[in-house]
């Protein structure tokens, strides 16, 4: 083992500082989410697609609405529509599908509630006509000529395009003389190689509480405050609003903050943000 007698005075590498959180979580002071009650609290379901590709010729919420306990129900009509130019737009429309849903588990409506129960029943009452749509399965499907088109808004980056395409983005590397490499080499071998989808085993969970005064937020970012106000701006074009929103935001205790996760990943949180909003306004 290698031992440095002579260690470099660095403010806090290889020092041990006090964890300001740290006092408040062994004495139990901390308030973890399931320690968060507010007066009046509502709960939030959402009713998710049961297609992997289908168009939403309707949703009729009026039985949802009329249930005992339910305050809110807000489908993707209650929102502005993105410009076609706005970088946000996919974000918006994976956070609640408009008019086509993309996949199984894509949310189509959000239902506030006195209970968890009274939320879950109002959902399951929501009404919802589709048209099934064609499917793309695969990476090849997907860019074969004549497939159907997967997002019928999605123009392909970096190249002209003549309108929609399945295909997300074109990246060409070039480096050296790649002909002459292969003329050169002993042997080569070429393959394709398909890696399934792979999700990040996150340890905090995702969490949202918020009324009209403040918001708390847990979930897998290092500052939550500012994944908070950024859901409500995207969704809900407030972007004079974010600071306010920022000030209003308060991340609650977790853990760790560490983990995959990115705003288009935690929907169910945007959601919940989505649905409070509406009814403060």
């Amino acid at each position: 083992m290698t031992v440095t007698e002579d260690r470099p005075s660095y403010k806090w590498v290889g020092t041990r500082p006090i964890r300001p959180d740290g006092y408040d979580k062994v004495v139990g002071k901390a308030r973890f989410a399931a320690d968060l009650n507010l007066p009046g609290q509502l709960h939030a379901a959402i009713l998710r697609s049961p297609h992997g590709h289908a168009r939403v010729l309707s949703i009729d919420t009026t039985a949802a609405e009329a249930m005992p306990g339910v305050k809110a129900v807000v489908t993707s009509a209650d929102f502005p529509e993105l410009d076609a130019s706005n970088p946000e737009r996919d974000v918006a429309e994976n956070l609640m599908a408009r008019g086509v849903v993309l996949y199984v588990g894509h949310a189509l409506a959000a239902v506030a509630a006195s209970t968890k129960a009274e939320a879950a029943a109002a959902v399951a009452a929501i009404e919802v006509e589709y048209e099934l749509l064609p499917v793309v399965l695969s990476l090849d499907e997907s860019m074969a000529e004549g497939a159907p088109l997967v997002n019928e808004h999605n123009v392909t980056m970096f190249v002209e395009s003549d309108g929609p395409s399945n295909l997300a983005t074109v990246n060409a590397l070039e480096r050296g003389d790649v002909d002459a490499a292969f003329e050169a080499a002993c042997g080569f071998t070429r393959d394709g190689i398909v890696a399934l989808m792979v999700v990040g085993g996150r340890v905090p969970d995702d969490f949202v509480l918020a009324n009209q005064f403040l918001m708390w937020v847990i979930g897998g970012f290092h500052n939550p405050a500012n994944l908070g106000a950024l859901a409500l701006g995207v969704v809900l074009e407030h972007g004079e609003q974010l600071e306010e929103l920022r000030r209003r935001a308060k991340a609650a205790p977790v853990g760790g903050g560490a983990g995959g996760g990115g705003a288009a990943a935690h929907v169910d949180r945007l959601l919940h943000c989505t649905v409070s909003e509406v009814m403060r306004t």
